[in-house]
């Protein structure tokens, strides 16, 4: 029975990984490369708090320039009768 290409590829990698986990060097690289990982997720969630709390600002910020806002003078309103 042949062994299609994919499943040859798959039995290599899984070959290559061994000897190079055997390597002290290789394995280094191997845990930094899962702490990178790790950093990046831890950031990427940071990142999606963030966006959020910039749309909660972006609204406060809207709320903030409504109530300084100048005000318009509004005259009195005359009553009916009065002479000005």
């Amino acid at each position: 029975m042949s062994r299609n290409p994919i499943s040859q590829l798959a039995t290599l990698g899984e070959e290559v990984l061994g000897k190079a986990a055997q390597n002290p060097a290789a394995g280094k690289v191997i845990e930094l490369a899962t702490q990178l990982k790790d950093r990046v997720d831890d950031l990427s969630k940071q990142v999606r708090g963030l966006q959020g709390l910039e749309a909660r600002f972006a609204a406060l910020e809207e709320r903030v320039a409504a109530l300084e806002a100048p005000k318009r003078a509004r005259k009195p309103a005359e009553k009916p009768g009065e002479e000005a």
